[in-house]
């Protein structure tokens, strides 16, 4: 069985935003090409085990096992050398990638605190959207009692949109809870 979103956005929402953009072809359609989750862990250079903890709580979130990154150049004021870990991210495509924008959006943002929707500012002029999440306990997987640390994470939705009009009304379609135009 295949993601639910996917199969919504098969039969409804394809055709729908067919119209609503005007498009002639279907393979014009918006859709989401893949996610991307990624932790970056300022704090791994002095504590390995934060990157630890990172790594199995990004598997619990992504639904796969994420890859260690590692810093591209030395800063001696932050006390790193080339090729020390420093986070890890994970890219989820196809089913894996529909499946967890169904649980963001149905499940993980309508549990932050004080919701009033997520920026519209994330666009990054190509159609794909950005979006930061300050703590990684909106996500039911997570066991409370297994935490040690609150820590954030961000999440790039690459779609194959144009540009930010076709994106945005990808996102909306999917229903991305962004705000109303009186609070922008």
């Amino acid at each position: 069985m295949g993601a639910r979103l996917k199969e919504v956005y098969t039969q409804e929402l394809a055709p729908a935003l067919m119209k609503r953009l005007e498009l002639k072809n279907v393979m014009e359609v918006p859709r989401v090409e893949k996610v991307v989750l990624n932790m970056g862990l300022g704090e791994a250079i002095q504590n390995i085990k934060v990157l630890e903890s990172a790594v199995e709580e990004l598997t619990l979130i992504g639904g796969q096992k994420p890859v260690i990154t590692k810093a591209k150049k030395s800063i001696a004021q932050f006390k790193l050398r080339e090729g020390m870990p420093i986070g890890c991210m994970v890219t989820l495509r196809r089913d894996k990638a529909y499946e967890f924008l169904d649980r963001l959006v149905n499940v993980a943002l309508p549990r932050v605190r004080d919701f009033k929707g997520v920026s519209k500012k994330g666009f990054d002029g190509r159609g794909n959207y950005t979006l930061g999440i300050r703590e990684q306990l909106i996500f039911p997987e997570i066991d409370l009692e297994k935490v040690d640390k609150v820590k954030g994470l961000n999440v790039t939705i690459v779609t194959t949109a144009r540009n930010d009009e076709e994106g945005y009304a990808l996102m909306e379609s999917i229903g991305m809870p962004f705000p109303k135009k009186a609070q922008d």
